[in-house]
């Protein structure tokens, strides 16, 4: 008998959040991000559902996951987000029309090199101010000469990467160096991700690429996805398995972190880090019991983690618990473990069972 542990994942929920995306950008043609297997929802079940759904292309790193996707039948336009890393990659994006971000010297380089015939659909990109990736102000009209003058480039276009977009800072500032590099310059544009789209409607261009909001979670720190009209598409479930009667002084799991300051019952579930649920996650993280709102006690171990159900007389050996998903927001958890909920819906393990719903 299997471990009741699985993550359950709502296609409807996945298509009803483009249909937010598509409330807050109604003129943008959408770019679903699928890197890191779609969050962790599986980019092969995530692509079909949103194609269905009439996304207009996908946006994700990994070229093996880009060709799966060209194999299992999506026609829809893809984006390699950092691009290729070596000169035999060329052949295989231009094989399967995969397009190409286009971020530095050396890439530009190696189209100069490619293979007569070999023809990329192009996204050059600028680095307004995230001095992460992209041409900067000093070099980017060389790189888009360059371009300009290369066989091997097909239909290009820009885009940068906001690093401010969900806090106070905002965009403004990198918007402006972007539009101060690019005066004069009539291609297509692709800025906005999440955050971007939804709270900088300037931002919005040719082009959107949301990524955390379809999955339903919010981009926020401060405003939650239900108040965004976000659904939950990954639901981690599962149930306790054992019980027990901590008397007062009594500690739980290893180390001893937690202590008892009055009687408790605590339920043991199987879920644990192995599992993707935070190690870090403290005592007093959030975590839903049947239908009622608790708290974890004590250290997450690999494989199980422990739950107060002191006032939960009805809780038990069976009781289904709802470690993060429906009616259990993944950024409450995220929160209360010093992190993101892009990090935790990323960090499922292979050994939780999947099981589409939608």
């Amino acid at each position: 008998m299997s471990r009741p542990i699985r993550a359950v994942i709502d296609l409807n929920a996945l298509r009803h959040n483009l249909g937010v995306v598509r409330r807050f950008a109604p003129a943008a043609r959408v770019l679903g991000v699928v890197k890191a297997n779609a969050y962790g929802h599986g980019v092969l079940r995530v692509a079909r559902a949103l194609a269905q759904a009439g996304v207009d292309g996908f946006a994700l790193l990994e070229l093996d996951a880009a060709v799966a996707l060209r194999e299992a039948g999506v026609t829809q336009r893809i984006v390699l987000l950092e691009g290729f890393f070596e000169p035999d990659e060329l052949a295989v994006l231009a094989r399967h029309g995969i397009d190409s971000a286009i971020h530095h010297a050396a890439q530009i380089q190696m189209l100069a090199h490619a293979p007569a015939g070999t023809t990329l659909n192009l996204l050059l990109k600028l680095n307004s101010g995230m001095n992460r990736l992209g041409f900067t102000e000093a070099n980017f009209a060389g790189a888009l000469t360059s371009l300009r003058e290369c066989r091997s480039a097909g239909d290009l276009s820009l885009m940068t990467h906001f690093a401010n977009a969900d806090d106070a800072l905002g965009v403004d500032w990198q918007l402006a160096a972007f539009n101060r590099m690019t005066a004069g310059v009539a291609l297509p544009r692709t800025l906005a991700n999440s955050a971007a789209l939804i709270r900088y409607p300037q931002t919005q261009g040719d082009c959107v690429r949301p990524g955390i909001m379809l999955y339903g979670a919010s981009p926020f720190p401060d405003v939650s996805a239900a108040e965004l009209g976000l659904k939950p598409v990954m639901t981690l479930a599962s149930q306790i398995i054992a019980v027990q009667h901590l008397k007062v002084g009594d500690s739980v799991g290893y180390g001893g972190t937690f202590k008892a300051a009055h009687d408790m019952r605590i339920g043991v579930v199987a879920c644990g880090y192995a599992d993707g649920y935070p190690r870090l996650a403290p005592s007093g993280t959030p975590v839903r019991v049947g239908d009622v709102m608790t708290t974890t006690v004590g250290r997450v171990s690999m494989d199980m983690l422990c739950v107060d159900i002191t006032a939960l007389p009805q809780a038990g050996v069976g009781t289904a618990v709802t470690l993060w998903g429906e009616g259990m927001p993944v950024d409450d958890v995220a929160t209360a473990a010093g992190t993101v909920g892009y990090e935790l819906l990323c960090a499922l393990t292979p050994r939780v069972p999947v099981v589409e719903h939608g």
